[in-house]
């Protein structure tokens, strides 16, 4: 038999739609931050978030408003981090990963890829994808938090201030 009957099947699609409009509810009232691209700590908080989600739904002894408290704990937690985060630079240093050039001026940085684990291939794609045809017309490549690479071709002046945060290697 594929499930033990039509009234626990009925139970367990309940406490989906309960829970998932819980989240809506929750996610909306926390703001845009909590589900933007994600680095290593919001990645951590969304795996959690899915483990918790899913107990609730699929596992008997966990109760609904129990496992609703811990998911909502879960996202104040999320959004009280990022709120401090966001006012304090020592703070935001301890829990985020910081900004690492991976080309300068043209030149790959390899000590930096090496240790971000980032390849000479990843990096041309992601140039190729902004439309510069090679590194010579590149004047920087950081890869960002979220693991995206912000890029930004020779002629861009003033470049100097944004890259202030981004750890040379």
């Amino acid at each position: 038999m594929f499930f033990e009957s039509w009234t626990k099947l009925a139970y367990v699609g309940l406490l989906a739609l309960l829970v998932y409009l819980a989240l809506i509810v929750l996610l909306r009232v926390t703001g845009k931050r909590t589900t933007s691209k994600m680095n290593a700590f919001d990645w951590v908080v969304t795996v959690a978030l899915g483990s918790m989600v899913s107990t609730v739904i699929l596992v008997d002894e966990v109760p609904l408003l129990e496992g609703l408290t811990g998911i909502a704990v879960l996202v104040l937690l999320q959004f009280i981090v990022a709120k401090v985060a966001a006012r304090s630079g020592r703070f935001q240093s301890a829990i985020k990963a910081t900004p690492t050039m991976l080309l300068y001026e043209g030149e790959f940085l390899e000590e930096a890829m090496r240790k971000e684990r980032v390849s000479r291939e990843e990096i041309i794609a992601a140039m190729r994808a902004q439309g510069f045809t090679s590194p010579e017309e590149v004047y920087v490549v950081v890869l960002e938090t979220n693991a995206e690479m912000s890029i930004l071709g020779q002629d861009k002046g003033g470049a100097e201030a944004i890259l202030e945060n981004v750890r040379r290697i």
